[in-house]
């Protein structure tokens, strides 16, 4: 039998031509959003204000399984797509183990991550829109990147918020978010109201997603023919980014391969629910389908430690509220988490399918974390993202109870980017001066707090 190529891409023709929408095939559906004034069911119109049309149509769209991906957007998709399918010999050899180890990699553009996918789409409909700019935020910068690329490709103006130890750590994200002309502040910020009080209350935050959404959803509905767009979690961007999955099964299917574990790193959801869409379909629809394995930080639990409930999906309050596995929307990480994925919640979608059993969690520690990725970069040649590297350490681990085993199980997993914008921490782990913070109890207590009381 002819040995499996190291790389596989598929051809232009082969690439997806529409997305899938996981909802459709969902026994039960994620509950809805909430109003945050009246706690009642959200409208479609009720989200005209904060996202752009189209946008929120999808966001609420539960019924259309494939979604026509609009020529303009397969346009830009095409300058960087299809992603490789990657076989890690190497690491195989590496760990002795009988396992088969693939990877999808979405790091083959410029803002280096799978974040491109969603960006491109958000900006066009925006641009459809007639909309003079869009105001977003981002913690490890991977998303503010990639928007604003995008944004730049459609003549749209950029007001990011960059969580504040992120601006710190990462301060090349943020210049190239400058080539592009992106606006870049560091959140909390004292150019809102919600950044003002936050400060206040926490001088020296260091910032939060929660808190960076809030004042980029305040900057835009307070500033015309501006809408906030988002990088994770939401619905739309779970849709965008099936495009992923699409493509590995495709590549798989053509190499006569099906996974038995596919393992996706976890912060909002983006990338784990987007490469999981294909197969979470088999077992949605009876047709089989892998473990499904989420991974996620230590310090930052949301799905092995949250609670499912109603939460805020900011810290300022001011979002409508989803069903979902939360810190808390005042849940603070750890200012030594370096790894992004630094979300209080969950994806509301990917957090019903965890709780009605359909998909698993883990939670591993940084040190384990950049310790996994300083070996798959020693032995794939690429240099992964700390998010990613999440998704690596499992599919090492579970490569190795293979080798304990003697089972020889075919992994995937999703190595959503580069990490050449997070030396800092690759330093900080090498040097030995990177640390570990698990939340006891009684931190996340402090988060748990902070949970709206629904009567």
């Amino acid at each position: 039998m002819p040995k499996i190529p190291h790389r596989l891409y598929l051809t232009e023709e082969q690439m997806p031509s529409q997305w899938y929408n996981l909802r459709a095939d969902m026994p039960e559906q994620p509950d809805p959003m909430l109003d945050p004034g009246t706690l009642q069911p959200l409208t479609e119109e009720a989200l005209y204000p904060i996202f752009c049309k189209e946008l929120a149509r999808q966001e609420m769209d539960s019924q259309t399984r494939w979604v026509d991906i609009p020529e303009g957007i397969l346009e830009e998709y095409r300058i960087y797509r299809p992603s490789p399918l990657i076989r890690a010999y190497n690491l195989e050899q590496t760990l002795d183990t009988p396992a088969k180890i693939y990877y999808k990699y979405e790091g083959n553009n410029t803002s280096g991550s799978h974040k491109l996918n969603s960006a491109i789409a958000q900006a066009y409909y925006a641009k459809q829109q007639g909309l003079k700019g869009v105001t977003t935020e981002t913690g490890a910068g991977q998303w503010g990147t990639a928007l604003s690329e995008a944004c730049a490709f459609y003549g749209l103006d950029l007001q990011v918020y960059m969580v504040k130890c992120s601006y710190e750590q990462k301060p090349f994200r943020k210049a190239v978010m400058g080539v592009f002309d992106a606006n870049v502040t560091p959140s909390p910020s004292p150019t809102t109201e919600i950044g003002r009080r936050i400060l206040a209350e926490y001088p020296d935050s260091t910032g939060s997603l929660g808190c960076a959404i809030s004042e980029a959803v305040e900057k835009a509905v307070s500033s015309e023919n501006y809408r906030y767009v988002l990088g994770s979690v939401l619905n739309q961007v779970l849709l965008h980014q099936s495009i992923i999955g699409l493509e590995a099964k495709t590549a798989m299917d053509i190499l006569g391969e099906y996974p038995d574990i596919v393992i996706g790193c976890a912060g909002g959801g983006s990338n784990l629910g987007g490469l999981i869409a294909p197969y979470m379909r088999d077992k949605l629809t009876g047709q089989g389908g892998p473990r499904i394995v989420a991974v996620e930080p230590a310090s930052c639990p949301s799905f092995t430690r949250g609670k499912y409930a109603y939460d805020f999906c900011d810290t300022g309050k001011v979002t409508p509220l989803a069903k979902m596995y939360t810190l808390g929307n005042g849940f603070m990480p750890a200012p030594n988490h370096a790894g992004g994925l630094r979300y209080h919640g969950m994806s509301p979608i990917l957090s019903k399918l965890y709780h009605d059993g359909y998909m698993e969690a883990v939670a591993v520690k940084q040190t384990e974390v950049f310790e996994a990725a300083t070996l798959f970069a020693t032995k794939e040649t690429i240099l992964p993202a700390p998010e990613s590297s999440h998704a690596i350490c499992q599919a090492i681990k579970e490569a190795v109870k293979c080798r304990e085993s003697g089972e020889a199980k075919t992994i995937l997993f999703g190595l959503t980017g580069t990490g050449y914008f997070d030396m800092m921490a690759y330093e900080a782990f090498k040097n030995g001066a990177m640390t570990d913070h698990v939340p006891t109890d009684e931190e996340l207590a402090v988060g748990f707090a902070s949970l709206p009381r629904l009567g």
